[in-house]
């Protein structure tokens, strides 16, 4: 277990770090733009195009293990739905956002990572194949249903061809897209370029772990819903013990693969969850503090998922 905690220190160190920064500095949330566009649109990416660049084809095309990981994560969110829009009778638009908090994980920021350092470059493929179609699934489904909602006054047309746009345009699937093309061709970079790739790929987690911090630290607790109860437990234990019963009994995947899904499952709800409530004004303090809270218990409960993990593949 003191490699685990080991393992995990300098992530949750970063994270604090960012917090401790941001509590002491007192910057406004405005400084934080241009780190998150470097990071969105320049750190990450040039990972996920350095991983798929250098994978053999076939394993890019498995999925049949994107399927199943999103079955097990949409039903995390079809469990969480009910119980918010038919136990708890919460309106739709609310009862989304809830879903997501205990579905939508912050497999950007935490992932890639953490995975490659856990596990080793095999988890690096499907890393980026989770990352980049799950992201793409809840940029579908967060409008569809806002509209349905009534809370996306875009006509149909429109929040299609807006939601596509998204879909195709966004930095992470662009750079999977790219990586792929490369990987068919076998085309490597000239040197300088190849470096420029990695000095980009080396910061991403740093600054995602730091910047993940400031958030949560320009987002204090100020109120504890009741919701937090079933929502956290669902994210950090559920979804992690849903999605290996699925891989391991669906399909033969290698046990790196279906380690890589669990330990993704297994991470806080993500920042975007905020982002979407912010969006359409719904539920957003609440789910700013289902981050902070489950962010916090998950030092513990990663820690259990990699101890389970280590043990699986010994």
């Amino acid at each position: 277990m003191a490699d685990i905690a080991g393992l995990l220190f300098p992530f949750f160190g970063l994270i604090f770090i960012g917090y401790l920064a941001a509590r002491i500095t007192k910057q406004p949330a405005e400084a934080m733009g241009w780190l998150n566009t470097f990071i969105i649109y320049a750190a990450l990416p040039a990972l996920f195009f350095k991983l798929v660049a250098k994978t053999p084809v076939d394993q890019l095309a498995r999925m049949d293990f994107v399927g199943l990981s999103l079955v097990a994560t949409y039903s995390i969110f079809t469990l969480l739905f009910v119980i918010g829009y038919v136990v708890r009778r919460n309106g739709l638009a609310e009862s989304t956002i809830q879903s997501f908090a205990g579905s939508y994980g912050n497999i950007g920021y935490m992932g890639p990572g953490l995975a490659l350092l856990a596990l080793g470059e095999k988890a690096a493929v499907p890393v980026a194949l989770i990352v980049c179609l799950e992201n793409a699934m809840h940029f579908i489904t967060a409008p569809a249903l806002m509209a349905v909602a009534g809370g996306d006054k875009r006509s149909p047309l429109k929040l299609a061809g807006d939601v596509t746009r998204k879909v195709l345009t966004h930095p992470f699937i662009l750079s999977v897209i790219a990586g792929f093309l490369a990987a068919v061709a076998a085309w490597q970079p000239p040197q300088p370029v190849q470096q420029l790739v990695d000095y980009l790929a080396q910061s991403a987690a740093p600054c995602a772990l730091f910047a993940m911090g400031v958030t949560l630290a320009l987002r204090p607790l100020r109120r504890v819903p009741v919701e937090i109860s079933y929502i956290v437990p669902a994210k950090l234990i559920l979804h992690p013990l849903l999605a290996y019963l699925i891989l391991s009994s669906v399909g033969s995947f290698d046990p790196v693969w279906i380690s890589t899904a669990v330990l993704l499952a297994a991470l806080p709800t993500a920042t975007n969850v905020f982002v979407i409530g912010q969006q359409y004004q719904v539920w957003q303090e609440r789910a700013s503090a289902t981050i902070l809270i489950s962010t916090v218990f998950s030092v513990f409960t990663v820690s259990l998922v990699l101890y389970f993990i280590r043990s699986m593949n010994v």
